[in-house]
């Protein structure tokens, strides 16, 4: 199963684009803080992840201000022949 949670801020939004099927679209950098505990201890985690949201939700973040917090879901993706990952957002929520 490809189902990933994260919570994370915006931090970059590309000007809303449609597809060819006329849908909105919505291309996005997300970066994630957390500390975790793995086995020596507490470990400091930052990520950037692209994102890509398609119709309302697009629509939605596009409004949203940089650095809001969000919950996202959805699956993971290769672009540009498997050389980057992007999370295509299923779901969303503010946090």
């Amino acid at each position: 199963m490809n189902q990933t949670r994260l919570a994370a801020r915006i931090v970059e939004r590309d000007a809303l684009r449609y597809t060819p099927a006329g849908l909105p679209a919505l291309d996005l950098l997300i970066e994630h803080e957390s500390q975790l505990q793995q086995e020596q201890g507490t470990r400091q985690v930052k990520l950037s992840l692209r994102a890509q949201a398609i119709g309302v939700m697009a629509e939605q973040l596009q409004k949203a201000p940089l650095g809001t917090a969000y919950r996202f879901s959805g699956f993971l993706a290769n672009i540009r022949q498997g050389q980057r990952v992007i999370l295509h957002i299923q779901e969303f929520q503010q946090d």
